[in-house]
């Protein structure tokens, strides 16, 4: 039987790999419970005996690659634990700061955009999985906040016009009619042109130029 227990998952940053979370899954012991840390070199502490590092037994990928689930032993008491390595991807904002990258920020700035719109949930969170796979897809570890704010405006302007001008209108800071006027008319242009204007499966179609 396995002697790790499971059910409890704590977060913690690793300076010696930059941009990388781990999580360690463990139960909570009689006397209560232990965080696992990392230490130089990326070594993982033992969360039952303290002891300053733990051997990797098994690894496996989960979530399409997008996590790595590591077995360890603890060479000094014998226990095992898990811990789930998962790369974080950071947004840069215009002030300099960085924060993780949320879906969940992504959905609620599009569910305002679709607010009264024949939008479901479930085609917004489609949405935000489309807009996190293309921002992912560049592989960077740091991604301005344009740039995942121009990601939003392709599959946005797709889904609802109305919701994608209400969007496009306070994340390019439209302050004019002729701003929306501009917008409105390239949107007629693409539709006139039909799908093919879009170029190619998945193409980003730049909005219209303001001022």
């Amino acid at each position: 039987m396995d002697d790790a227990p499971t059910g409890l998952t704590c977060r913690l940053e690793v300076a010696s790999w930059p941009r990388l979370a781990l999580s360690a899954s463990f139960g909570v012991p009689e006397g209560g419970w232990h965080r696992t840390e990392a230490i130089g070199g990326g070594a993982m502490r033992c969360p039952y005996c303290r002891h300053a590092d733990s051997r990797v037994v098994d690894s496996r990928e989960a979530e399409d690659g997008q996590l790595i689930r590591r077995r360890r032993a603890c060479p000094e008491c014998g226990k095992r634990f898990t811990t789930v390595e998962e790369a974080v991807l950071a947004v840069v904002k215009r002030s300099g700061v960085t924060e993780p990258f949320s879906r969940v920020k992504i959905m609620t700035g599009v569910r305002k955009a679709c607010q009264g719109r024949p939008v479901d949930e479930d085609a917004i969170a489609l949405l935000a999985q489309k807009v996190e796979e293309t921002i992912r897809a560049r592989g960077a570890a740091e991604v301005p906040s344009h740039e995942v704010g121009l990601a939003i405006l392709g599959p946005l302007r797709d889904l609802d016009e109305v919701a994608y001008l209400r969007f496009a209108s306070v994340y390019r800071s439209f302050d004019s009619l002729g701003d929306f006027e501009r917008e409105i008319a390239s949107l007629r242009a693409d539709r006139q042109q039909g799908p093919d204007a879009a170029g190619p499966a998945g193409a980003q179609r730049q909005p219209a130029p303001v001022g």
